[in-house]
Order: C-alpha cells, then structure tokens, then sequence
C-alpha cells in the first residue's frame, strides 16, 4: 500500500497552509465520501463539519448530481463559450436569473470564488467608462473583507493575515468600518449604534466623494473569513440604499452566503435587497465542480453592447467558462434543492443547532462568542471569558481544537481562535448533536489543558 501522507508531503503544496508545520505531522488522508462523511485512507469516517470548506451542499455522492455528470460525460465534458454555446450552461443561466433577485438576469461564468469577483470588479470599472463617465473609478469596500486571492480580489479585501504582504500589487480602495458589534474581537458596542455608525461614514463617504466611486463590494450578512462576523439587522439594506442615492453600483459576493448557507437561497433576500451585481461560487454546483458566475443587471448588461469598433466587449475569459459538466452537476443540485424542499426543511435544523450552541458551548469558560447566521456559525474562543482576552497568538488554540475533534471524527477548520461549523445543509438533526457536542468536548479538553499548562 502506497504511503500517500509521505508522497503527499514529497510533492504537494497545500493552501493557507505553513508547509513547515505540515511536514511535521500526519496528514489526514481523503479517499472518498458518503452522504455527509468523509473516508480516509484507513477507512475512518469523519463527520463533514465544514462542507469542504464551504461547498458541499447535498452531502457527498449525491446520486442525482453523480448521474448528471455521468450522463453529461456522455454527452461532451467541455467545450468553450468563445464563439459557442452549450446546452448546460444555457439551462443553468435561465434558472439563475429565476432564482436570483429580481433585476439580475445576465449570467457571466467563471470558475471559482476569486474570478467572479474579479469579474465583477472589472464590470463594475467598464461600466462607467463605456457610459462615459470614466472618473467613477473608484471602489468602497468593509474592513476585515474577504473577496479572494487573485489580485483584483485581494485588492477588495481587508484581512491584513491574508493580504498585507501584497500591498504593493494592490489598487487603493475606500474602507468602511464593519458593523461589528460583539464584546469579544474589540467591536463593544451595542449593535444598533454599531449599524449607525458604519452606514454615516458611508454616507459621509458618498456624499463627499460620490462622483468617484464606482462600487460598493460586500458580502451580504456575514463576512465568513473574517470570523463569521454577522452584520445588526438592516444594515445590509441601509448599505443599498445609501448606494442609490449617490449613483454608486452594489456588488454583493454571495460566494459563501449563497445556496442556503444562511436559511434562504441567497442572504440578499433576508434585506429584500437587490444588488446590481452578485457574485456566486462554492455552492453552485452543489460541491462537486469548479464554477462560478457574476450575474449583472440589464442596466449594466446594456453598456457593453454597441459595434465592434467601440470596444464595449468585455474582454475576459476563462479556458472553461460554462464547463459542461460543473453546469450539468449545477442544474442537478437545483433539481435537489426542489425535490428535497431544502430551504424549507433547513429551517428546524437551523433552530436546532442554535438550541444545542446555546446549551453546550456558549457556557464555557474559554468561548467569548458564539456567531450564527443560519447554517454559519464561528465560535470565538478566548483566554478569559470576563475581559475577552485573546490566547497569545503561538497557542493557535483553534487549530488545536480542529486537529483535536478528529479524534472524535470530526472534520473542522479555524479562522485563527474562531472555529467554524459549517455543515452540509443535509446533515440530519442526529449528525448536528455530534457535531456540536464533539467541537464542546474538544474545546473544553484543548483549553483546559492550556490553562493546566500556564
């Protein structure tokens, strides 16, 4: 039997990850999946706590997706969308536009998170020149943001972690303060004031520099990579509207909130907002490809067409734009999410997880918060409950929790001392009282044995 954690170690690079740190110790790994399992090498399951970093939606080996993409291979597995179309992508745009916010009914395709944002960032910048109004160049953007890793992407982002050592790659942007209300992280306000006060510096912003901006950039309701940071009720809307006011494009990154994440189908729609552009990823096609789309306005369609020699084309392209079978697992995963009434029988386990965070881990000495937004939860863990204070940052107290739960078989992943629970929105309520009880458990034996060890 091959050794695959030594061969991985000998050739793979893996992201996020300091490889330094990874070399010293066993690598969990994968082999296949089933419903919301994960399957190592030596036949462990693992509870899949994280969808696969936020993609799977159905659970692993869906048959209806598995026989699309067996029926779709059948057919062609790619070809491009420069001078053709396809079936697949075609079928998948229309029931985009019929799911999405009303207005949004232009489907741009890409591949992964980061390339539909930046495809929405250069839509955004084109747009105002190819309506002559070349001066609203600029873009607004949250503290703590994250949009991405391409350049364009990083740009619009704000986790220093994450972007600080590219700086100098990086096109300026205007920063607004995220609404973060909680005591533990610094935020200490209440959440209304918290709300206020971010929505009057946007104002002040547009009202004062208004005709230069192009875009707002944001992720609808909670900023995932910054530690599921849940934004006070109204704000998403109050964003929007101070946006119409000043002429000002609304780019919403539904990468992570979309599909279901947060109880409807895309977070927009707990604001009734409707944004100009919308990014979407991850989820689309139910964790199984790599797909993307930026879906635009007619308004913002519109400005591109005119005669060749204009040069209103949108000149951007990806090798496997539409790849037919990541559309074909897409369509399939919609077909799921009717069939098996998603969204409507997410709502009790919703309610379920909350239930169970309140009776088994907000109590616990060393968890300062505990953020949910849906099935988007980060739990913040700090050395001391009373004041908020942080562990020393060497500790990394929420990697020693995700490696610790393992044990019990469960797969999660830290946003530093943040741990995110992020399941499958097909987990059953069963698999729900494991998850939460486990990330408990391993909380409480990690920092217990830090305090011990003080």
């Amino acid at each position: 039997m091959k050794d695959w954690s030594a061969l991985d170690k000998q050739y793979v690079w893996h992201p996020f990850t300091q490889m330094q740190e990874w070399l010293s110790d066993s690598a969990l790994v994968i082999e296949k999946a089933e419903g919301n399992y994960l399957i190592d090498v030596e036949g462990r399951r693992y509870l899949d706590g994280i969808s696969s970093l936020w993609v799977n939606i159905h659970g692993h080996r869906r048959k209806e997706i598995d026989d699309a993409v067996k029926d779709q291979l059948d057919r062609v597995a790619h070809t491009t969308l420069l001078g053709l179309a396809s079936t697949p992508s075609i079928e998948l745009a229309e029931r985009l536009v019929n799911i999405m916010p009303e207005g949004l009914n232009k489907v741009f395709y890409s591949d992964s998170g980061s390339t539909a944002v930046e495809v929405a960032v250069k839509i955004a910048f084109q747009y105002w020149r190819n309506i002559g109004r070349s001066e609203k160049a600029q873009f607004v953007t949250l503290t703590q943001a994250y949009h991405g890793d391409t350049v364009g992407s990083v740009s619009v982002g704000g986790i220093d972690l994450f972007h600080k050592i590219f700086h100098p790659l990086l096109f300026h942007t205007i920063s607004v303060e995220t609404p973060f209300p909680y005591r533990y992280a610094g935020g200490r306000c209440d959440p209304d004031q918290c709300r206020d006060k971010s929505l009057a510096q946007f104002r002040s912003i547009c009202e004062e520099r208004g005709s230069e901006i192009a875009a707002l950039i944001m992720e609808p309701l909670v900023q995932g990579a910054a530690g599921m940071i849940v934004h006070p009720s109204g704000f998403l809307k109050g964003m929007e509207e101070i946006c119409r006011e000043h002429d000002i494009l609304m780019i919403c990154d539904e990468v992570a909130t979309g599909f279901g994440r947060t109880g409807k189908m895309f977070a927009c729609e707990h604001e009734a907002v409707r944004p100009d552009i919308m990014a979407v990823a991850k989820g689309l096609s139910g964790g199984y490809l790599p797909l993307a789309a930026t879906v635009v306005t007619d308004k913002v369609y519109g400005a591109f067409l005119g005669p060749y020699s204009e040069y209103r084309t949108f000149f951007h392209g990806h090798s496997y734009t539409g790849n037919a079978l990541a559309c074909a697992a897409a369509n399939a995963s919609l077909d799921v999410f009717e069939k098996d009434r998603t969204l409507e029988r997410l709502q009790p386990k919703i309610a379920l997880l909350k239930t169970l965070l309140d009776a088994r881990i907000a109590g616990l000495q060393w968890v300062g918060e505990i953020r949910q937004a849906g099935f988007m939860v980060g739990i913040e863990l700090v050395a001391d409950k009373p004041s908020g204070e942080s562990f020393s940052l060497d500790l990394r107290v929420g990697a020693q929790v995700t490696r610790d739960v393992r044990r019990h078989g469960v797969i999660l992943r830290p946003l530093g001392d943040v741990v995110v629970l992020m399941p499958p929105l097909s987990i059953t309520e069963s698999e729900l009282e494991t998850l939460v009880t486990t990330a408990s458990q391993s909380i409480e034996e990690v920092c217990s044995r830090i305090d011990s060890q003080a």
